[in-house]
């Protein structure tokens, strides 16, 4: 079939699109432990990040719910918690033109790259409203992220099909 312009070449295929159609916190806590113990003083805390994501197609044609999950955890001296936050913030995207195949890692790094920025604006205030200076978090690489949990998720699938000897 012929396009309009009468060359006889295919209609180009269009380009991906991805529009944010609203952003929530699903989920959040901030247990502040040293001032429930009332443990005072300056500690150079070890602060651990632990990052997890979820992905799930919504009723609305291509439209997709993309969870970011944050845990936070601070220790201190002899590994005393200072402080733990839990995240889940959620955005629902509309992704049009993005291949099957393409679809699993273009909602599991481009949208937490949406999400980002938002997710740790919400973690420096909660730190700096907990009593602390505001945590701001490093850039996270979402597409290294995505090849680790594929990388992770062979070697399990691997390691249960061995046979029993």
């Amino acid at each position: 079939m012929a396009d309009e312009t009468g060359n006889g070449a295919a209609p180009a295929q269009q380009p991906p699109r991805m529009q944010v159609l609203g952003q929530f916190v699903r989920d959040l806590s901030f247990e502040n432990v040293a001032a429930q113990k009332r443990i005072a003083g300056q500690v150079q805390p070890e602060i651990t990040v632990q990052v997890g994501l979820d992905a799930q197609k919504r009723e609305q044609a291509n439209q997709y719910d993309v969870i970011l999950k944050l845990t936070l955890s601070a220790k201190g001296a002899e590994q005393a918690q200072i402080f733990l936050m839990e995240l889940e913030y959620g955005g629902i995207f509309l992704v049009e033109n993005v291949p099957e195949d393409q679809l699993h890692p273009f909602l599991l790094i481009e949208c937490p790259r949406m999400l980002y920025p938002f997710v740790r604006r919400i973690v420096s205030d909660i730190t700096r409203d907990g009593g602390y200076p505001p945590l701001n978090l490093d850039n996270i690489d979402f597409l290294q992220l995505y090849r680790q949990q594929v990388l992770q998720r062979q070697q399990t699938a691997q390691a249960g099909a061995k046979p029993v000897s």
